[in-house]
């Protein structure tokens, strides 16, 4: 019999294909059993002697905790989502912050106290020349979809992906003038993600707002690669006349990685 396992004949040859010799089912066999004892014991002590068994046993058991706490991450983001649900359902809300047009969202002093310290800082009843209780504070960068995409994170640590990716520009701005860092790292790490050919010069423009090396850099290097799909667009003429400072640093990056290829190139 030629076993589809061990056999030396071509697989596309093999026929049937389905045959395995005496030996590799007897192989097949044990692995079976050795995988499925290790599985069943995994929380008792190892009595095997054989110090691959005991990485195997090692390794399940580390398989384990890492679900374990798979698990209670989930149950602490479920337990922490009724801050969300006293949010949407304005629950005890002191205060309302109002977007640029639109209207007012209600939200708590306290929580977005604890999320950025500017807007501590604005809300400490101790200067008269800040907002007391029950009134109204003002972002008036943000429209209302905006606004409400930044208090929902606040109060959540996240966002679905349709909000991120409809409003990440200004979110990250946002992140950034009010001093909310794992907002600013969100969106960041949202913008590394998603970097390509239609959106490489928005997050160009974007990170030069905020001091942020690695983003700049990324998509610096990446219009660079893509220089020729990218500079005779439309949407370039109008970078490169919005942001001219931004488009001599592309022209010297260029230039700088022109001069690295050719002389890294074979004579």
């Amino acid at each position: 019999m030629d076993c589809s396992i061990c056999g030396s004949m071509p697989i596309a040859l093999r026929t049937p294909r389905n045959l395995i010799c005496l030996t590799c089912y007897e192989g097949a066999k044990s692995l079976i059993t050795f995988v499925s004892n290790n599985v069943e014991n995994v929380n008792s002590p190892v009595s095997q002697s054989n110090s691959s068994a005991k990485g195997f046993a090692n390794a399940m058991k580390l398989v384990k905790e890492m679900k374990e706490r798979e698990e209670m991450l989930n149950e602490k983001l479920g337990f922490l989502s009724g801050l969300l649900v006293a949010f949407r359902d304005e629950l005890h809300s002191d205060i309302q912050v109002k977007p640029g047009n639109g209207p007012s969202i209600s939200a708590h002093r306290s929580l977005l106290a604890a999320r950025s310290i500017i807007f501590k800082n604005i809300l400490e009843e101790s200067d008269g020349c800040k907002a007391p209780p029950t009134e109204t504070i003002s972002l008036p960068e943000l429209d209302h979809e905006e606004l409400q995409s930044l208090l929902e994170f606040l109060y959540s640590g996240s966002l679905p992906s349709e909000k991120i990716s409809k409003h990440v520009y200004a979110l990250y701005t946002a992140a950034d003038k009010y001093d909310i860092p794992f907002l600013q790292k969100f969106c960041e790490h949202w913008m590394l993600g998603s970097l390509n050919l239609s959106n490489a010069l928005n997050i160009l423009e974007t990170s030069d707002v905020c001091p942020t090396t690695t983003l700049k850099d990324s998509a610096m290097n990446f219009i660079v690669n893509h220089m020729e799909d990218i500079v005779f667009s439309t949407a370039y003429d109008a970078f490169a006349l919005k942001n001219p400072h931004l488009n001599v640093q592309l022209t010297r990056a260029l230039l700088i990685e022109t001069k690295r290829k050719n002389h890294d190139s074979p004579v």
